[in-house]
């Protein structure tokens, strides 16, 4: 073993714990690996950034975008509104869910195909009388097992096919995924419908509107009458951070979400929230006049024809994790305000300014309705109820819809190849004008691109400096005793192990090495061993944390973390015994 295979050698170590632990994003932690390895010498300098120009990397930008045009276009409004015929029929819905989110999840990213699946199944639920819960980890485990099943349908199938291309010349074909892909994921659909019931743990869910809104006795109306010395000061200079004021009533008009730098008026009507006691201060101290009593606040102050109020879950990637809403300044920059915040089935205390927020938070706001939910979407939260993507682009939705599946007749022909086809149709939808420049941009997960793009370079660094050769010489020893099926199993269970704590792209960068190193020790085709690690990759279905569909289930369902290993075993179990007959049938030679 020479120095640099050691010094790689513990840095993955390191990398991988530093993943795991989550303090740091995960395309911190990719970066500072990467720039760490260059200053160590082990990736060359002019190799640092290859990763940003990798048709993987490429290729999932545009795929993004793409599918955001679709989804703006109405498309997938579409395609899941037959589901609402199913909404009395549990099993029925369950498997409709699965299926409809599968096949979106196999040519679009499958955390955007679960974000516009997830408030259809919430909504049906609440109708039904049923928890969230019964239908939310069973959709996002589905989104999963359809990415398995093209090459677009997930970024480690696209590192797969690049590692394949660089060892015999040629990448896998569009559909080359889905001859283990369909099966598994038919059969991980199935086990989940016959199972789920039973594995998946019944919470209390999604908190509704209603019991998250449960904030009356929170809620205060108040004027400022002529003696108070809040007249013509600022509500920044006498609120203190325990009392929100929510809206203020002036000359029959509204001011929502006012700037905590706006001046009050005489008879002025503020609309506030906060504890008892401290309303009950802050009224005392400024000299207020109480409107009927605590919690009485007319429904119409809080929710009316310019006010509006939405559900949200804080996604993976958002930026308002770590912070809280007075250090994003919610209502000066965004006109938002913070009603309530669910956190594993729960709503949480009425001091809301000062909590952090974390991934898979649902959080209640109040804004303007014309903006409020692009105001969220900006902020990276996803809302939980339906809203007409769609509108007004009607006489889009075939164009859309030609643009797409002309990219994909480009790359199943072999006429192009996926990042040029995709890069082309994503140009077609801005020019045009399914989407704004704008939209494309926001459809864009930038950290993902990130984390592929200097994950990259690690890979290589993997295979070139000899590390790859020193594991797989390892797993090769056992190759005498153990035939080629068991082989193909162990990298396939590793790479399942792995993709459970950290992202799935950076399992599959660091495993794709080893098993082209195995193949080359048996001298067979190293078909067989990428698959199965592509396959593998996408099996995170033992942790929350394994995948980001995985978290973003979590808050509006109620699920905490040991929820997910009883089904998720099960389905990992399930998936091996069905994918390493395939792999051995269809690509060992």
């Amino acid at each position: 073993m020479t120095i640099q295979t050691a010094v790689l050698g513990c840095s993955l170590i390191a990398a991988l714990a530093l993943f795991v632990w989550g303090r740091w994003r995960p395309e911190v932690v990719a970066l500072a690996l990467l720039l760490g390895l260059t200053i160590a010498g082990i990736v060359p300098t002019d190799l640092v950034f290859a990763g940003f120009a990798h048709p993987a990397v490429i290729t999932v930008g545009a795929i993004l975008v793409v599918s955001g045009a679709l989804t703006r276009a109405g498309v997938v409004d579409a395609v899941a509104r037959p589901l609402e015929r199913a909404k009395s029929r549990p099993f029925l819905l369950l498997v409709g869910l699965m299926i409809t989110v599968a096949a979106l999840s196999s040519v679009m990213n499958n955390v955007g195909a679960l974000a516009l699946l997830m408030p259809v199944a919430i909504r049906l639920s609440r109708d039904s009388g049923r928890p969230a819960s019964m239908y939310l980890m069973p959709l996002a485990f589905a989104s999963l097992l359809g990415g398995m099943t093209t090459l677009i349908g997930t970024p480690p199938n696209l590192i797969v096919a690049g590692f394949r291309a660089e060892a015999t010349g040629a990448p896998f074909g569009f559909f080359d995924f889905g001859w283990v892909g369909l099966p598994v994921a038919a059969a991980g659909v199935v086990l989940i419908a016959m199972l789920g019931r039973v594995l998946v743990p019944t919470r209390s869910g999604a908190v509704s509107s209603d019991e998250l809104f449960k904030v009356g006795k929170y809620l205060t109306e108040a004027a400022i009458p002529a003696r108070s010395p809040a007249a013509g000061a600022t509500i920044r200079s006498l609120a203190p951070v325990d009392v929100q004021v929510l809206s203020i009533v002036r000359d029959d008009g509204r001011i929502i979400a006012p700037s905590p730098y706006r001046p009050l008026k005489e008879g002025d009507q503020l609309v506030m929230m906060g504890e008892s006691e401290a309303i009950e201060k802050f009224i005392k101290e400024q000299q207020l006049e109480l409107i009927g009593q605590e919690g009485s606040v007319e429904a119409s102050l809080i929710e009316n024809d310019e006010a509006g109020l939405a559900e949200a879950v804080v996604s993976a990637g958002s930026r308002l994790i770590g912070g809280t809403a007075i250090s994003h300044r919610l209502r000066q920059r965004h006109g938002i305000n913070l009603i309530g915040i669910a956190r594993e089935g729960a709503r949480l205390g009425p001091r809301l300014a000062q909590t952090r927020f974390r991934a898979g938070d649902v959080l209640l706001v109040q804004g303007d309705r014309s903006s409020l939910y692009g105001e969220l979407e900006e902020l990276g939260c996803l809302p939980l109820a339906d809203r007409a993507l769609g509108i007004g682009m009607a006489a889009k939705r075939w164009t859309a819809l030609g643009v797409f599946a002309s990219a994909i007749a480009l790359v199943a022909s072999g006429l192009m190849g996926a990042a040029v086809a995709l890069l082309l149709a994503a140009l077609l939808m801005v020019v045009l004008r399914v989407v704004t420049v704008r939209q494309a941009y926001a459809a864009i997960d930038w950290p993902v691109l990130i984390l592929l793009a200097a994950m990259i370079p690690v890979g290589l660094a993997i295979e070139g400096t000899g590390l790859a050769t020193l594991i797989s010489g390892a797993a090769l020893r056992a190759s005498a005793v153990l035939p080629a099926w068991a082989m193909i199993a162990i990298v396939l269970v590793a790479t399942m192990f792995l993709s459970d704590l950290v992202n799935n792209a950076a399992a599959a960068v660091m495993m794709c090495p080893i098993a082209l190193g195995v193949a080359s020790g048996l001298e067979v085709s190293p078909d067989a061993f990428l698959l199965a690690v592509a396959i593998g990759a996408s099996c995170a279905f033992l942790t929350p944390i394994g995948h980001q569909s995985n978290l973003l289930v979590m808050g509006p369902a109620g699920y905490r973390f040991a929820d997910y290993w009883r089904l998720g075993l099960a389905l990992e179990a399930c998936i091996a015994l069905v994918a390493v007959p395939l792999l051995m049938a269809f690509w060992y030679r």
